[in-house]
Order: C-alpha cells, then structure tokens, then sequence
C-alpha cells in the first residue's frame, strides 16, 4: 500500500465509528417503537427504513447531495451556519451512517422483541417507571443483539463507496475512504495497492462479522 492509503483506512475507521455512534440513539428508539408499539404509518416507516438495502446506493448518495447541497433544504439551512457538508468528511459520515442505519434499527428490534414485554410487566407492577424500566431491564436485556447490530452497521459503513463517492467525492487526504481508494488505485493501474486496501477491508469485515456472530450466539445461551 502506498502513504497515500493509510490516511483512506484512519477517515474509514473514524468515520464509519462516528455514523454508528450517530445512529445508536435514534436507532434503539426507532426499533423499540418499532417492537413495543402500534401505529398508524408504522408499515410506512418500516419501509423507509429498509429503503437503503434495496436501493443502489449512488441512487441514495444522490439523493443527499440533493439534500445536503447548498440548495437543498437541509444543507441551505447548514450553509446559512456556515457549515459545509458536500464534498467533506461530514459528507463520509453522513453516507456512511444513512447506509448502516437499517443495520441498527432491524438487529435492535429483534433484540427487544426477544426480551419480550412480561419482564417489563413485573418491573412496572413493581413501580417502576417506563424509562426506568427500559434502562434497567430492557435495555440491558437487549444488549447483546443491540451490540450485533452496531458492529454489523460498522461493517457495512466500512464498505460503502456508492453513495460515499456521490456526496463526498474522492479527495485525496480529505474525503478518501478504503473503498474509493481502491477504485481509484485500480484506474491508476496500481494494483499491488488495491490488494493491499483488499486485504485491509476484508480482514475489519472479517473481525466485525465474526464479533457480531458472537454477541448474538452469546446472547441466544
């Protein structure tokens, strides 16, 4: 791997660690509505969230540059605060993050789902207020399955490039990520560095994918 290629896997690791944490909160929100509750539009929403899976993900990376650009809703109102988002690291985080977060909400949910709802009925019956019961018996409950998900959401915001590639480009040292610098060490017919950034992102694949069987074997026993 050339230097060029290191500053690619640290923007990657950083950025896909900052769109997990990112989605944790409102992913785990989401699922536990998702899980707990019913109502109306509730189909709807679980078709917006699953959206990302199916769809090509330049077809989502152009959607948030539509979104984020300066003349969109969202990234006029960022401009008018004088921060920018296409074409910069936020821009990583933001594609990386939209692209796992039906990683988080769908393993979260069945996470909850398996607690089910009568331990949380004995804590109520206790006193227990709602938050309450989701901090102390829910949540700690679901841990396992909510880890999975996060560390399989990490996995996938590793590997992303389509979407990536629309909304933050391909600057080197900048918006770089191990995805798009292979594809553009392949272009430049530097193969032995593709291999190399091959290696990298199947070995993190490897180690999340195998952490994630773990957490949910675990959490099975």
């Amino acid at each position: 791997m050339s230097s060029l290629d290191w500053p690619a896997i640290g923007l990657s690791f950083g950025a896909a660690t900052l769109a997990v944490l990112i989605n944790l909160v409102p992913g785990v929100g989401l699922a536990w509505l998702l899980a707990r509750r019913a109502w109306p539009g509730k189909s709807l929403v679980e078709t917006i969230v699953t959206l990302p899976l199916v769809m090509p993900p330049v077809a989502t990376g152009l959607l948030l540059l539509e979104l984020l650009g300066r003349r969109g809703w969202l990234g006029s109102m960022l401009h008018s605060l004088n921060i920018e988002v296409v074409f910069t690291w936020k821009a990583v985080v933001a594609a990386m993050a939209v692209m796992s977060f039906p990683f988080v909400v769908r393993n979260a949910r069945v996470a909850l789902e398996a607690v089910g709802t009568r331990v949380e009925q004995v804590a109520a019956t206790l006193g227990a207020s709602p938050w309450r019961v989701a901090w102390t018996v829910t949540l700690p409950l679901a841990r396992r399955g909510i880890a999975a998900g996060a560390v399989m959401a990490f996995a996938r915001a590793l590997g992303e490039f389509g979407a990536t590639i629309l909304v933050a480009g391909n600057i080197p040292g900048s918006t770089t990520t191990i995805s798009t610098s292979i594809y553009s060490d392949i272009l430049l017919g530097h193969d032995g560095d593709a291999y190399g950034l091959i290696v990298v992102s199947i070995g993190l694949a490897f180690v999340a994918i195998l952490a994630s069987e773990l957490l949910v074997r675990e959490r099975r026993l």
